[in-house]
This record gives structure tokens, sequence and C-alpha cells, in this order.
């Protein structure tokens, strides 16, 4: 058996990242991954504007008389070049006019009124550039805001339409197929028969692609025979990766192995890691296969720790392998010999970790429940009070 990481890193030798790209408009662009880095032609914000509400002065100025208002100005309409000797109302993003260098907020001021007009008297002392943001304070022109191979989050889009930014060009969306394995298997909206389960594996992967922003090639449930497992595979080929739930053991009936084997090759299977053993790792031709477990738990593992670092690098996303925290156990626990535990654990009350009671793979409430997974090495057992490794899910 590979441990995980060598696995993972064998895995990542294999990735052939999507290499065809589009252009997008901002408002179609969530989710995407970016094909080239993103330079501004801006400075932002373009012009010194006012942090306040208030006045704008020259601090030479100043003194114990008030202040003739000489204009008021507002964001978005350009202001003439302050008379001197007055100040100039203004409001929050307008333009600071040629000749002012501080605002005074209004809350630090007093109005007047008199045969002259509206007046304001200001504090003896204002300091140079007081509550002034400067031109491109935030991003200056020819910066390079965000880098090829981000995956566009929302701050991501609001940034770009920041700079002006209508189009990106990304990297095609891949397309992933999955199928399940098992004549056990039902879908979710009908009674449930004898001898069935439910297959939380098909709406668990679906969950994870539609996250991660990638197509879906649903192949759906495929029986338990060599022939339609065949021709399951056959189909799922055309997409840009193939994922698989169940049938990668040694059963009689787990055909998902032995086909892939007839088909392409298998790279490696079984990774010293409980739970999710049974994992398969090969291709069709050129379409990358991962084979996962059929226990609802160990596909919600395997999918996190093996499918989803693959994935990332198949959109050019550089992978990070997850960070884990150092945090007090509140539970004992024997331990494996030969495999790397990933037991699912939450924080509790106490400011401890705990561990779900029951950590078979097939108990998919634990993930529910969880937020992480306690990393426990082979041979490591571990008892009430040991320092453990904790990594988050997400």
């Amino acid at each position: 058996m590979l441990s995980i990481n060598d696995a993972i890193e064998q895995l990542l030798t294999q990735v052939n990242p999507v290499m065809d790209t589009e252009s997008v408009s901002l408002a179609n662009a969530l989710g995407r991954v970016l094909s080239t880095n993103i330079c501004s032609n801006l400075d932002v914000p373009p012009t010194d504007n006012s942090a306040m509400d208030g006045y704008a002065i020259n601090t030479s100025n100043l003194d114990d008389k008030p202040l003739r208002i000489s204009q008021i100005v507002a964001a978005g309409h350009r202001p003439s070049p302050l008379t001197p000797g007055t100040a100039a109302r203004i409001f929050t993003g307008a333009e600071i006019p040629d000749g002012a260098n501080a605002v005074v907020m209004q809350e630090a001021c007093i109005a007047s009124h008199d045969e002259e007009g509206d007046k304001v008297q200001l504090p003896t002392f204002v300091k140079i550039n007081h509550n002034i943001r400067p031109q491109g304070q935030d991003i200056t022109s020819g910066d390079v805001v965000l880098s090829r191979g981000r995956q566009l989050q929302p701050q991501d889009i609001g940034l770009l339409a920041s700079i002006g930014v209508g189009e990106v060009t990304v990297y095609r969306q891949l397309t992933v197929a999955i199928l399940s394995s098992g004549d056990e298997l039902i879908e979710p909206g009908i009674p449930l028969l004898a001898g069935k389960i439910y297959n939380s594996n098909r709406y668990l992967l679906i969950s994870f692609l539609q996250k991660m922003g990638l197509n879906i090639l649903d192949i759906g449930t495929v029986k338990d025979t060599q022939e339609a497992t065949i021709i399951a595979l056959q189909q799922a080929e055309k997409a840009d990766c193939i994922i698989s739930t169940g049938g990668v053991s040694v059963g009689n009936e787990d055909h998902i192995k032995k086909a892939v084997q007839q088909l392409g090759n298998i790279h490696f299977w079984r990774i010293a890691i409980k739970p999710g053993k049974p994992v398969a790792i090969g291709h069709i031709n050129q379409t990358p296969f991962i084979g996962l477990p059929g226990n609802p738990a160990a596909v919600f593992t395997t999918f996190l720790l093996i499918a989803h670092p693959f994935l990332l690098a198949q959109q050019h996303q550089e992978y990070r392998p997850p960070k884990t925290t150092t945090v007090v156990a509140a539970f004992n626990w024997q331990g494996n010999l030969k495999r790397q535990e990933y037991l699912r654990a939450k924080l509790n009350a106490e400011g401890t970790m705990e561990i779900y009671p029951n950590q078979s793979s097939g108990i998919l409430s634990s993930t529910v429940w969880a937020d992480g997974f306690v990393v426990v090495p082979p041979q490591t057992p571990i008892t009430v009070g040991d320092k453990v490794e904790f990594m988050t899910f997400f």
C-alpha cells in the first residue's frame, strides 16, 4: 500500500491540465479559473478623494475666523479649484478640489450663515492630507491584481469591476464523468425496497463537483456486470476525468477495477489510509480515472484527500497540502498498525477535540456532525490530553 503523500505525489505527476480557454463576462465568471494574469490599467481610486462628509480646505488658511463655503462637491462630479481662503463642502468619495490638502469631518465643524452666504468654523489645527484617500491607494496602474490559475471568488469579481474589467479569459471548465457501481443502489425519492440502499455517493460527488464549479457527465448507476461496467466507462471516457464509487475492491461483484484494466491501465491501487484503502488510480486511453470506495464516509474522505487535489491541478490551480492545527484530544484511540487514520472530529465548547462515536466508513452522518479530520499516523495510540493534528474539511 502507498502512503497518502506518495499517492498524491504520483497522482499529480499524471495531471494533464486543460489548455482550452474562453472569454466570459464578469457576471458569469464566478468560480472560473483565470488563464492569464490580470493587470490594472488605472489607479484606484483614480483621483484623491474624500474619506468623509465634511469640508475640503487648505490648512494654510486656518485661523479663528469662519471660512466661506465656495462650492459643494458631490461624488461623481468634478470640482473647481478651491478658491483661496474658502472651504468646499464635500461628501464621501468626492474628488478633492485642486488647492485643498485636507478634509475636516462635518462633526468637527460649526456651520453658519450670514449676509455673505454659508460659512463654516473649523478647528485651528488640521493635519495635511487628513481624511484624504490618495490616488492609487488601493491599486496602482500596472499592478498584477489577480494571477493566472486563480479560481474567481466574489471578492475577485468585485475587484475586477473596480478596475473596469468587463470580460476575463478563463480555462474551459472541466467535465468530470461520475458513475456508481452496485445493484443495491436506488435513487432517492422512491420507496426503499428490500435489500436496497439509496445512492448517496452519486449526490455527494455531484455536490462536490458543483462546489468546485465543474461540469458533470452523470453516467448514473451501473449494473454489477463486467459488460455493463465496460460500456459505462467507454461512455465516461469523453470527459476530462472519470470518478467512480464502489467496485474497486476484491469481491466477485467488484467489476470497476477489472474493467479499467481491460480498457486502459491501473497505476496503483490501495492507499494506506482509513477510511478509504481501496482507491484505484489509472487511465482509460487518455482520460484519467479515479476509483473511490463504496462506503459513503470513505467516499467523502478520499474525494477530499485524493480527487480534489487532482481536479485542482487539472484546472491549473496550485495544490497546497491541507493545513493542520495542533489541538488537545478529548478522546482515547487505539490507533492502526499500518494505515494513517482520518477521524471525523470537531472542537467542543471546552476547546478540546472530540471524535464521532462511530468511525465506521459507512457512517455518513459523521461527516455532517464533524468539522474536519484528526489525522492519526500509523501506530499512534491517543489518550485524553494528548496533542493531535486537526485539519478542516474545506
